[in-house]
């Protein structure tokens, strides 16, 4: 006698494992009413009596469920079966962010296009309180016609949501703003710069902050940030680059104010639709043609010397004070041998 399988909230049929994270696995499901793939979390054995792990649990469930936007992975219902919670998501093809990037630098369009989608949907949950604070590259999936969505709420932290305990820091580190490491409450902000890690990452094909060690990772993150774009893909067009840059100043002040002033200047990288892209100027010796294609070998990390006003100003103070030093000098070299003194010692002059 043939037994159905049992059905996940009397409703559901599970299927293959789709991934797996630090507390829950993804299932594929089928869902027996709509007759359509949808994918299933659910929360590993033993983690549904963790206060933590279920609110955080619950957080990424209710949250995302009530933020509907193309953008933003789509959140069915979530329930509990036998004592296992589960949320009921929408099925996506299952390629990500960091599979794209795992194969090389990206092309700049379709990563202007990418951080786009990502601040789209950034600029619906801020407008409702929620804060992702987990964006990096596993989080963005993308659907059939390659449109970005932003998955994985489970850190959001909303206006309902309780405060985490004093020092306690969630996220993942390497996207992690200098100020959330030093355990300061989430803001918009933090979204932004983990939303410029992400795009230089992509633009580089690198990590930023590569350390492997957390104590490591933290001293580059809050003291060495990475060289700018401009050093490392100088074929970008300009506006992208600082756009990026911008995102991950180490100073919350300057980056910017929300998701939809950060859109506001991606969407000029290529110039006012009106009066058609900004004419990018080709490097010497580069074809036009190169412009738009990512390099196949690793561009060579050159820095440009910064000149600045104050340095200028410092350099002409040096060579007034030397000029006087000589002259100064000459005058009582003479003087001295005039009285029958002996020459002074030699000095080292330390630049």
């Amino acid at each position: 006698m043939f037994i159905a399988p049992e059905l996940l909230g009397g409703r559901y049929e599970l299927r293959g494992t789709l991934g797996r994270g630090g507390m829950a696995e993804v299932r594929e499901g089928w869902d027996t009413q709509t007759g359509q793939s949808v994918a299933i979390k659910l929360l590993y054995p033993g983690y549904d009596t963790h206060p933590d792990y279920l609110r955080r649990f619950w957080a990424e469930g209710h949250s995302a469920a009530a933020l509907r936007h193309p953008n933003i992975v789509a959140v069915y219902g979530s329930g509990e079966h036998h004592g296992t919670p589960f949320i009921v998501m929408e099925r996506l093809p299952g390629t990500s962010l960091g599979d794209l990037i795992a194969q090389g630098p990206m092309a700049p369009d379709h990563v202007r296009k990418v951080l786009d989608e990502v601040l789209a949907a950034l600029s619906t949950a801020h407008a409702a309180g929620v804060m992702h604070r987990d964006i990096k590259p596993a989080n963005i999936l993308f659907t059939a016609d390659g449109t970005a969505q932003v998955a994985d709420f489970g850190l959001a932290k909303g206006p309902d949501t309780h405060r985490t305990d004093t020092g306690q820091i969630m996220g993942t580190m390497a996207y992690m703003s200098p100020e959330r490491l030093a355990g300061n409450p989430a803001t918009v902000t933090d979204d932004l710069y983990a939303v410029g890690v992400v795009g230089w990452e992509a633009l580089t094909g690198r990590r930023a902050f590569p350390e492997e060690n957390l104590v490591a990772l933290a001293h580059a993150i809050t003291e060495n940030p990475p060289p700018p774009l401009s050093a490392l893909r100088p074929d970008l067009p300009p506006q992208l680059a600082a756009v990026v840059d911008r995102a991950m100043a180490r100073d919350a002040s300057q980056r910017f104010a929300s998701a939809d002033v950060m859109r506001a200047e991606l969407a000029n990288v290529y110039g006012d639709p009106a009066t058609g892209p900004i004419p990018i100027v080709p490097l010497p010796g580069q074809p036009v043609s190169q412009l738009w294609n990512p390099p196949t070998e690793p561009v060579p990390l050159v820095v440009a010397p910064r000149r600045s006003g104050r340095l200028i100003l410092l350099i002409a103070v040096l060579l007034i004070a030397a000029v006087v030093g000589v002259v100064a000098f000459v005058l009582g070299a003479s003087t001295q041998r005039t009285a029958g003194a002996p020459d002074p010692a030699p000095v080292t002059a330390l630049c």
